[in-house]
């Protein structure tokens, strides 16, 4: 609950130390829907500040993530990855289970639970606040991590601001906003950015990888993607203060390498509302938000033996995805502060919609269709939740307790697999489903005294499965992965335990944890030793010979050596401590340390997956710190070093991740108030090696982010 990799800026820095406890006080975390002091969250909370993502050396904001403890992102920017994989893992819970919100309002994708981080560039965002733990008794699904509430800049007087940066592998960023005061009674913020890399090969030939992980025709994962938003804020009555936000956006990649198969995601979202002051001590706030997206994915293989005329190793589109997809949703929440034994009460109601679909058309090297598998839905979210805090007055024992109840509902009307050219479609009747969760949290804080404080919290979460899991099958060169539309919710009891000391220069914060998760959704791999496996596998291919993993022309699952398919039928345990520390040493010193063990294993399995071995892409060992120093008050020199233990890429435990250390620095230099430069080096000695992450062989292996040196400025007019 302290204030993570807070750095300040250089003028501040000459100044005498701050006094961390006053700091505390005054910051106040609005993703706890009540407006929380920093220093009275019982849950393990960090902000980082708008001075330290200036520091930082990565220069986007889920690689500015990945060094917080808790969170499990690799050393890959999100740029070189399949958009279907710009997640964030927390704790070790897996992707797609921690909410994340721009300013307040859901951003996750709404079909892949994912995070598209292009939405929210450097240059617009101001801080973040990142509360870890089960939150689902505030914000419902996907709140099993945490969250995450990325705060973006608001309009300050009539100013313009300009910057950009170019480095390494062709990577530039420009972006330009407007603030507007129209008048007192409202504010205009006019933002635009464009990012572009010619990108790097991050698919790994390096031990143990196979030498021939490169395939014919494969190259750099090169991508663009573009912002326009226009954000605003009004004063609607005396008592009535409401915002708006419109934005378009666009991104494009070849994370598969190829650069003929490409992915493009468009989106356009809308968001607005209202906070209505009651009284001194009672308030309304009203919200609602919409996203529309478009995205249609292309995959690209190449061929391994020739047939029908087409060579050996010529590359082809092996597959392409269409998937338009839309959210709506809204709240209302009415806050009273009262007095006596409870301080405050916070009761909320919320509703949200997900609708859409995926149709997979998968080819073969002559670019005839072999399969094609054809899915629509929706899903329904209902909540109410309420909050009470209270503080004792004879002992320093400030208690908070939130309950919530969530009312999940799916519909699949269409679900088919089809052979060739959707030939033979065979429909599957999908029953609606529905399960109501109820998700309570109890938190307890207790001053030791103004510097030392304990914490613990107890909580329930829930998390639906995302639509990519009960609509999008799809084949990437020799293997295909079925969705599974009977698919429901998952339930996690967790607790956590942590203290926090603080002192004029600095603070230390230590936290354990312990998250069980019943009927985890997980894709598995079917095993040709397995009869239950096999007779799936005929099952979901709508083959008539039994599957052996073998290269075969049958079904909806031609060449396909591997499947996979999503199911319920796993229990996930996640333990581990979290430790962060920071010191200004001097006016001119400051340090930065932080140490997250994870230990994440199946505990019940009824899959071909082992029990009680660490999953894949969850490292147990992840460590970092940093030294800034401060030369003149306009100047600072930040360097990083990130440790990351040897991990696995599967569960079985049979493909190995080796250990690794990287190092980072930035420099910043103040020309005038209004005008800062800066120059950044990622991975400073150019570190070869494998970053985590999940594959089922030595051709999942990709490499981390080589030595990448980058300039930029901002000026502000």
């Amino acid at each position: 609950m302290l204030f993570g990799l807070a750095l300040f800026n250089a003028q501040a820095q000459i100044a005498p130390p701050p006094d961390y406890d006053q700091k505390l006080k005054s910051v106040t975390v609005t993703a706890t829907r009540s407006g929380t002091s920093l220093d009275e969250i019982p849950l393990n909370t960090t902000v980082l500040t708008k001075e330290a993502l200036e520091v930082a050396p990565d220069q986007t904001i889920d690689q500015i993530l990945k060094n917080v403890p808790g969170v499990i992102l690799n050393d890959t920017p999100y740029y070189q990855k399949d958009p279907t994989g710009q997640s964030i893992n927390v704790r070790g819970l897996g992707n797609a289970r921690t909410l994340v919100l721009i300013d307040g309002v859901p951003a996750n994708d709404a079909f892949y639970g994912t995070v598209q981080w292009n939405l929210v560039p450097m240059s617009s965002i101001d801080s973040v606040e990142f509360i870890r733990g089960g939150v689902s008794s505030l914000w419902g699904n996907y709140g099993m991590g945490g969250v995450i509430n990325i705060k973006t800049k608001t309009p300050v007087n009539s100013q313009q601001e300009v910057s950009a940066s170019y480095g390494a592998f062709g990577t530039g960023n420009v972006a330009a906003s407007k603030d507007l005061i129209a008048s007192e009674n409202l504010q205009l913020r006019f933002s635009a950015d464009y990012f572009n890399t010619d990108g790097y090969q991050n698919i790994a030939t390096i031990s143990p990888a196979s030498p021939t992980s490169i395939k014919n025709g494969q190259g750099d994962a090169a991508s663009h993607n573009s912002n326009v938003r226009m954000q605003g804020y009004f004063k609607a009555t005396q008592d009535t203060n409401g915002f708006f936000r419109l934005g378009y956006h666009t991104m494009s990649d070849l994370s598969s390498g190829y650069s003929f198969a490409t992915n493009i995601m468009q989106e356009t979202d809308l968001a607005g509302g209202t906070t209505t002051r009651l009284d001194d001590k009672s308030k309304v706030d009203v919200n609602f938000f919409y996203m529309n997206t478009g995205f249609n994915k292309q995959n690209g293989s190449t061929t391994t033996t020739r047939s029908n005329n087409i060579p050996a190793n010529t590359p082809y589109i092996n597959a392409n995805y269409k998937d338009p997809y839309n959210t709506v949703g809204a709240s209302a929440q009415y806050t009273q502060e009262t007095v006596g034994l409870i301080d405050q009460y916070v009761v909320g109601v919320d509703a949200r919609n997900i609708a859409g679909s995926n149709q997979t058309n998968n080819l073969l090297s002559n670019g005839v269709s072999s399969a094609v598998n054809y899915a629509q839905g929706q899903q329904t979210f209902y909540g109410l939740m309420g909050q009470l805090k209270s503080k004792a007055e004879s002992f320093p024992l400030e208690t908070t307790l939130a309950a919530r109840i969530d009312q999940w509902n799916s519909q699949t009307p269409t679900n088919y697999n089809a052979g060739s050219n959707g030939a033979n479609p065979v429909y599957q009747n999908v029953p609606s489903q529905s399960k109501t969760q109820f998700s309570p949290t109890l938190g307890l804080l207790y001053k030791m005294n103004q510097d030392w404080d304990l914490r613990s919290a107890a909580y329930q979460a829930f998390h639906a499965p995302g639509m990519n899991n009960t609509l999008r099958s799809y084949g990437s060169g020799n293997g295909y992965s079925f969705a599974n539309p009977n698919l429901t919710p998952e339930t996690m009891t967790g607790y956590e335990v942590g203290t926090d000391y603080r002192w004029k220069g600095g603070f230390a914060q230590l936290t354990a944890f312990n998250n069980y998760i019943q009927n985890a959704v997980a894709s598995y791999s079917l095993s040709t030793s397995s009869a239950t496996d096999k007779a799936l596998a005929q099952q979901l291919c709508g083959a008539s010979t039994v599957w052996t993993g073998q290269n075969s022309q049958y079904g909806a699952c031609a060449s396909a050596q591997s499947l996979s398919y999503y199911t319920n039928k796993q229990n996930l345990l996640s333990q581990g401590i979290e430790f962060q520390f920071h010191h200004d040493i001097s006016s001119q010193w400051a340090t930065d340390m932080n140490y997250a063990f994870t230990s994440t294993k199946l505990t019940m399995s009824a899959t071909s997956d082992p029990t009680n071995k660490q999953v894949g892409g969850v490292p147990q060992n992840i460590a970092g710190g940093g030294l800034t120093y401060y030369p003149v008050p306009q100047a600072s020199l930040t360097a990083t070093v990130r440790y990351v233990g040897s991990s696995w890429l599967n569960t079985s435990n049979t493909l190995p991740v080796a250990a690794y250390t990287v190092v980072g620095l930035r420099a910043n230099y103040e020309v005038t108030k209004n005008a800062t430069v800066y120059a950044s080096a990622v991975n400073l000695f150019n570190r070869q090696y494998i970053t985590f992450g999940t594959g089922s062989n030595n051709s999942s292996y990709i490499v981390g982010m080589p030595q990448a040196i980058s300039v930029g400025a901002r000026i502000i007019f």
